[in-house]
């Protein structure tokens, strides 16, 4: 039985002739060598839905930290400082929410999104239209749901495909000041892109819970003023 930190890889599965069940807490079994465990007849569950509610409020906090600037506000009322117009934050009603990635997670966080009546698209190619519809979302391409979204929130899996999706050219194609919300996997970004993009001002902020490195060795992204980070908690 592992979590996400536990690689399970070939080596591991052939030095383990008894092995017979290979059990992930958790939703993604990318840290698991599933072809190597198939080739052994050995089962590779997961358990998806366990923290989809955990993962769906984390989301909807960053989301907040990031329009009410919290994480900032607090550190500076921590220096003794009393900064109120500099930490002037944004409303989220009405706002559009782009979800990248409509299953258990991405409709939790929608549910949500909604309460606070904000806008919600979603791109997700293996959801039905009219599943989405009837949650009261409009399903969009990537690129459509990148130039419209004001806050764009992560929920699929790592895979070969998925993998720096939000590259350079993806992040320059975003809407102008979107801010993007990761609590799914830290490789679907490029995290120096991303830094990089949030320096020049075309991306307005991110909130990260998950990274490419973990635990993170470098912390550039983590310390720009405009990014909320938390260690991998969404599912604690």
């Amino acid at each position: 039985v592992v979590r996400s930190a536990t690689k399970v890889t070939r080596e591991l599965i052939d030095a383990s002739p008894r092995l017979r069940v290979i059990a992930r807490a958790g939703t993604g079994v990318d840290n698991v060598d599933v072809a190597a465990a198939t080739a052994r007849g050995i089962v590779v569950m997961n358990a998806p839905g366990a923290n989809s509610l955990s993962v769906a409020e984390l989301t909807m906090a960053l989301t907040l930290s990031l329009a009410r600037k919290v994480p900032s506000a607090d550190a500076s009322m921590k220096a003794s400082k009393w900064e109120k117009s500099k930490f002037a934050g944004t409303e989220i009603r009405s706002k559009t929410l782009g979800l990248v990635g409509l299953g258990r997670i991405g409709q939790e966080v929608a549910a949500r999104a909604h309460a606070f009546e904000m806008n919600v698209i979603a791109h997700d190619p293996f959801i039905a239209a009219h599943v989405a519809a009837d949650l009261g979302i409009e399903l969009v391409s990537l690129d459509d749901l990148c130039a419209r979204a004001d806050y764009l929130s992560l929920h699929m899996p790592s895979t070969p495909q998925t993998k720096r999706t939000f590259n350079a050219d993806r992040l320059a194609r975003c809407k102008k000041g979107i801010r993007i919300i990761n609590t799914a996997r830290g490789d679907l970004i490029d995290e120096p892109a991303l830094a990089a993009a949030i320096e020049s001002g075309h991306i307005g902020g991110a909130a990260l819970d998950v990274y490419d490195q973990e635990p993170t060795k470098d912390h550039t992204l983590q310390k720009l003023g405009k990014v909320v980070a938390s260690p991998h908690i969404a599912a604690s």
